[in-house]
């Protein structure tokens, strides 16, 4: 199972980033942060059968950044806590347009 979302922006702030992300044509907002809590992806919508093994994949033309985390459930936002991506994408802020939540490969 595979979720994509367009990413429209994300805005850095002192330690997170807030921007919107477009998924069939509802926009969310998106809190991507260092993992102060550990790490965490939250959805603004609740996804059945979901396991709790997730990689969370952002990328663009020349870039791209992946993590896996524990699904933590339903959110206002979509929440992401990772170190990982957190990191790289304050280097690449702007050159992202896609976000990839992938569940985990049993199927694969």
């Amino acid at each position: 199972m595979g979720i994509s979302f367009k990413i429209n922006y994300m805005d850095i702030h002192e330690s997170y980033f807030k921007g919107k992300v477009e998924f069939r044509g509802d926009e969310y907002t998106i809190n991507l942060q260092n993992e102060r809590r550990g790490k965490v992806l939250k959805l603004p919508f609740k996804i059945p059968d979901i396991n709790n093994k997730i990689l969370v994949r952002m990328t663009g033309p020349n870039v791209g950044v992946e993590d896996f985390l524990p699904y933590c459930g339903e959110s206002e936002w979509l929440e992401i806590d990772s170190d990982a991506i957190t990191f790289y994408a304050a280097d690449h802020q702007d050159q992202f347009d896609t976000l990839e939540i992938v569940d985990d490969f049993s199927d694969a």
